[in-house]
């Protein structure tokens, strides 16, 4: 299939089809269980919540391969509704089967915003987070499935997500442009001019999910929004904006911006944190990496401010797009919007 073609603007069951096909193949469920960090955090914030859950109802919104559903009946749940839009819910299924927990366990095959429960539910459970948490907007169903489902004062596991921002150098990226002024003594060709072409392509408005090296982030991270599931509207998660302000440990050149999440699960004793920062073990999701138009020098103590405003995309609702509007020290404040690429417009190209 060629990936050249013009962006289309997919309706939103397009959108959606696209979505929930992507996760039919076992490539990325098998990165998801694999996540140790992942999969262990949900399954030890469910254990740890046993007593609410015990002999309680359960809705796994996006149950995929039904695990959470399975630490959910490890923890005394009565009757888990494992509610799954895409063919893997027959996995599921068989899963559970499996497993000895069909008495237990319903999988019920369909998005949680069209399906019909016989019972209001006492917790939620979901692993709703994309790249840069809000990528593929799943949180929406979490809310919908909150507001119809869950009874009040019922639980939701994880109930709270934090964004972080931070800048960060990176020396891959200088390497591959300072490589084309090393071309002349290699090869007696002198290709410098092709620095700012290369500059362009690299440091472009695609939002980079890749891992971050602790020792390249240069400031404490900065927190610049916090969405707590019990109250958040579907109609917040249309701007979440939020201010930030950090200096610069020592002198170095500025690439980018790094953005990684947390969240929170409610726990007895004390809360539980899922954290997607460099500084802790790496994830599946990794860190969204927000390249500036070119590199600036800060020294010690250089401040580095703004305000990020994450939406979601025109071209598909279930992308997010992220807007920095900063300043580095004295300079003057610049402003970049950034977009994971889009798969909707690789769709049904010749």
């Amino acid at each position: 299939m060629s990936r050249v073609g013009k962006k289309r603007k997919l309706d939103q069951s397009g959108q959606d089809k696209l979505y929930f096909d992507s996760y039919s193949d076992v490539t990325i469920h098998e990165e998801m269980i694999a996540d140790h960090v992942r999969t262990n955090a949900y399954r030890m914030a469910i254990l740890r919540n046993s007593e609410s859950i015990r002999g309680k109802v359960v809705l796994d919104v996006g149950a995929g391969t039904g695990v959470l559903s399975m630490f959910c009946v490890q923890a005394g749940a009565r009757r888990v509704f494992a509610v799954e839009a895409c063919s893997i819910a027959e996995q599921a299924a068989s899963i559970v089967r499996q497993n000895g927990m069909e008495d237990q366990i319903q999988v019920i095959r369909g998005s949680v915003e069209t399906v019909d429960l016989p019972e209001q539910v006492d917790v939620i459970v979901s692993e709703w987070m994309g790249y840069a948490l809000l990528h593929e907007s799943m949180l929406n169903s979490v809310l919908h499935a909150r507001d119809k489902w869950l009874k009040p004062g019922g639980l939701i596991l994880p109930n709270k997500a934090e964004l972080y921002i931070s800048p960060i150098s990176d020396p891959v990226l200088e390497d591959r442009l300072s490589f084309w002024f090393t071309v002349k003594d290699r090869y007696g060709v002198d290709m410098s001019t092709m620095f700012d072409f290369a500059r362009k392509c690299i440091m472009n408005s695609d939002i980079s999910v890749t891992s971050v090296h602790v020792e390249d982030v240069l400031s404490h991270p900065a927190r610049f929004a916090e969405l707590d599931l019990n109250s958040v509207t579907v109609d917040d998660l249309r701007s979440v904006t939020g201010n930030f302000t950090c200096r610069s440990f020592g002198s170095a050149a500025v690439s980018g911006f790094c953005v990684h999440f947390t969240v929170t699960f409610p726990c007895p004793d004390r809360p539980l944190v899922l954290s997607t920062s460099p500084s802790t073990s790496e994830t599946h999701w990794k860190q969204a990496v927000l390249y500036l138009d070119a590199p600036v020098e800060v020294v010690q103590d250089t401040v580095l401010s703004g305000e990020v405003r994450m939406f979601p995309s025109e071209e598909s609702a279930r992308h997010i797009c992220i807007n920095v509007d900063y300043t580095i020290g004295e300079q003057k404040r610049q402003t970049k919007t950034f977009s994971i690429p889009d798969w909707s417009s690789e769709s049904n190209t010749q």
